[in-house]
């Protein structure tokens, strides 16, 4: 991730597979997971406060809970910095936040995020300036630019499904740590978002035909 201007971003299904179509081309592994795989989704859903409130939300609890919680969290119209501020320790509770996750949806409120900037910053900027927010770390930063953003070029080497995902598409003898993903994910340079994609993808599938839950 350098700092260069931004000058290309995912935004329909057709740039997916266009990233898809070259990291076939240059990784043959990559061909072969994409029979299996068909077409790769879009996975780009709003950027904002909300979105990064809701990752917040999701950390450290299943799907179950954290659908169970936003969908309080929404109801109670806590989505906008404002709304948050405002809102009472009993309020949060309320909604099921647990005490931490109070703190860091206040210091997201709080960060005053310019989100239509960060629309234009580079790579680098976006993370340095989400990972500066208490209860933001790099996995979630690296994850918003990819999938709120639509960033091209990002990825999230310590993401454990995209270490394991890595280890059963390239035969690896153990699960890379994320320096060592991060060193073999060089190599899908420019389309590092897509290659996630595809491996999250391809994760999936493994899963569901070796029956690991």
């Amino acid at each position: 991730m350098g700092r260069r201007a931004v000058t290309r971003l995912i935004a329909m299904e057709a740039d997916v597979a266009e990233g898809a179509a070259w990291l076939a081309g240059v990784e043959p592994r990559f061909a072969a997971a994409l029979i299996q795989t068909g077409p790769l989704p879009l996975r780009l859903a709003p950027d904002g406060f909300a979105a990064l409130f809701n990752k917040i939300v999701s950390q450290q609890v299943s799907v179950a809970s954290a659908r169970a919680i936003w969908g309080r969290v929404e109801a109670a119209g806590l989505l906008t910095p404002q709304a948050v501020r405002a809102a009472s320790e009993d309020n949060l509770k309320a909604v099921g936040l647990s005490r931490p996750k109070m703190k860091y949806a206040r210091a997201l409120a709080l960060a005053d995020i310019d989100y239509e900037a960060l629309r234009h910053a580079t790579d680098t900027q976006v993370i340095e300036t989400l990972t500066a927010v208490s209860g933001i770390g790099v996995w979630t930063a690296q994850v918003y630019a990819m999938f709120n953003l639509g960033r091209p070029n990002v990825f999230a080497p310590g993401d454990l499904a995209l270490q394991e995902s890595a280890r059963m598409l390239f035969a690896l003898d153990a699960r890379p740590t994320p320096k060592q993903l991060e060193q073999i994910a060089q190599a899908w340079s420019p389309w590092r978002a897509v290659a996630a994609r595809l491996l999250f993808t391809y994760y999936r599938i493994a899963k569901d035909r070796d029956g690991i839950t």
